[in-house]
């Protein structure tokens, strides 16, 4: 249990932490009601039932979110390569460098066609 008490303490010092603000917001925070204040935000344009243009988003915001998830996911399989370097040896310097080259020709092959542009 030892080695544990400092992880236990830690969470408990948070837990404490989060509920003190909680409590306090209720006290030291503005107490006026607004209707206004409860309304949904969306970035300074009042919120409408039918979104402008039709509801419709453009294809390039998927591109772009897609484009993010794919670069995002190479850097995931780069921290557990780095940490077991020594123990993999040549063969995973080999891997990596395949797998690296593989990703920048697709993000070379993504800027080339325009896909980073933001117009």
């Amino acid at each position: 249990m030892s080695p544990y008490l400092p992880i236990i303490g830690i969470m408990a010092i948070g837990g404490l932490l989060m509920a003190a603000m909680v409590v306090m917001s209720a006290f030291i925070g503005p107490r006026r009601w607004n209707r206004r204040k409860y309304e949904s935000y969306e970035c300074g344009i009042d919120p409408t039932p039918q979104p402008v243009g039709g509801g419709r988003f453009p294809v390039k915001y998927y591109l772009v979110a897609m484009l993010f998830i794919i670069f995002d996911i190479e850097t995931i399989f780069l921290y557990p390569w780095a940490v077991s370097f020594n123990k993999l040896g040549m063969f995973a310097l080999i891997e990596m460098l395949l797998f690296m080259v593989t990703v920048f020709i697709a993000y070379a092959y993504v800027w080339r066609r325009g896909g980073l542009e933001w117009d």
